[in-house]
């Protein structure tokens, strides 16, 4: 059991030090919101069903009978909550002695800055998992394939056949996959872009592309057709727990796609005393879920790389 005594701190017994540093940091605004849809949770854990729709209908003769089609159920995806918790124990003594900092509060906001940034990973990490078939959905693959099952037959696909890092051309392509996506029953879906979704490496290149009124890179005065149609219309996401850094996504407005469950906010309880050692604890407890329903909500390229 790991505890912090006064060894812990040694120099911080003594006068002479001209500052302690380390503990505090700015931190960025949160990024996971801005890319997955957050929502709240009384329960365990949260379960989503496909349902699909019917298909094309089909001509009638005068006359003739119409032709019969049924909706069905489809696979579920079930959200189970982690529960994710830190502590720290300080000796009465460390406390006592100590002559610069309040130990207490100081690592109290620094295992909330903790617990903040480690949603933050576990959120980056459906994206840093998007091709690993260890990490599936409800329909049996990963976050982003090119043969998605459809329940009325077929597949679809939300990655580019052939990789490629972030370019004007590339994001185009998949531009055009979101626009000609089609439902489980093969019927045109109407969705949107709204997000372009960038490792801190590619931030700089994204900019240029969404910023740009022509073409990035050519010495062509074509418009860029990307800034034109206007299909962003923001400088791009920058997630900073993604690891790879040629990997870049595009968020639509499906719902029910990329999710962040809340099923309990972080509490920090009062600290308390251990009564057979006197030493102080202190803890941060928080419950949520993260992951992805329709696979049609993100669509990427985990780069050339």
């Amino acid at each position: 059991m790991a505890v912090m005594t006064r060894a812990s701190f040694a120099k911080m017994q003594q006068d002479g030090l001209n500052t302690i540093f380390g503990l505090e940091y700015d931190d960025y605004p949160t990024e996971y919101d801005q890319v997955f849809d957050v929502s709240t949770s009384e329960k365990a854990f949260e379960e989503d069903l496909l349902v699909t729709g019917l298909g094309y209908a089909p001509e009638k003769s005068e006359g003739g009978e119409y032709a019969q089609d049924e909706g069905m159920e489809g696979w579920t995806k079930r959200y189970t909550h982690r529960i994710v918790g830190l502590s720290f124990r300080l000796t009465e003594e460390a406390i006592e002695d100590n002559r610069y900092i309040q130990l207490g509060p100081k690592y109290t906001r620094a295992m909330a800055r903790s617990m903040r940034q480690s949603q933050e990973v576990y959120s980056a990490n459906v994206l840093n998992n998007a091709v690993d078939t260890g990490y599936l959905g409800g329909d049996g693959k990963p976050l982003l394939a090119t043969d998605h099952p459809l329940m009325g037959g077929g597949t679809m696909s939300n990655m580019l056949s052939t990789a490629a890092d972030l370019s004007e051309s590339a994001i185009e392509q998949l531009l055009i996959q979101i626009r000609t996506a089609k439902d489980d029953r093969g019927l045109p879906v109407m969705m949107k872009p709204v997000r372009l979704i960038v490792a801190p490496q590619g931030e700089y290149n994204a900019i240029r592309i969404l910023g740009n009124k022509d073409r990035p890179g050519t010495a062509e005065r074509d418009i860029n057709a990307i800034v034109r149609k206007g299909v962003f219309g923001n400088d791009p996401v920058v997630m900073t727990n993604l690891t790879d850094p040629d990997a870049w996504f595009i968020k639509t407005d499906i719902k029910d796609g990329l999710k962040v469950i809340n099923r309990t906010k972080m509490v920090v309880p009062k600290a308390t005393v251990d009564p057979s050692t006197g030493n102080i604890i202190y803890r941060a407890r928080q419950r949520y879920s993260e992951g992805w329903t329709d696979p049609r909500s993100c669509y990427g390229s985990m780069g050339a790389g």
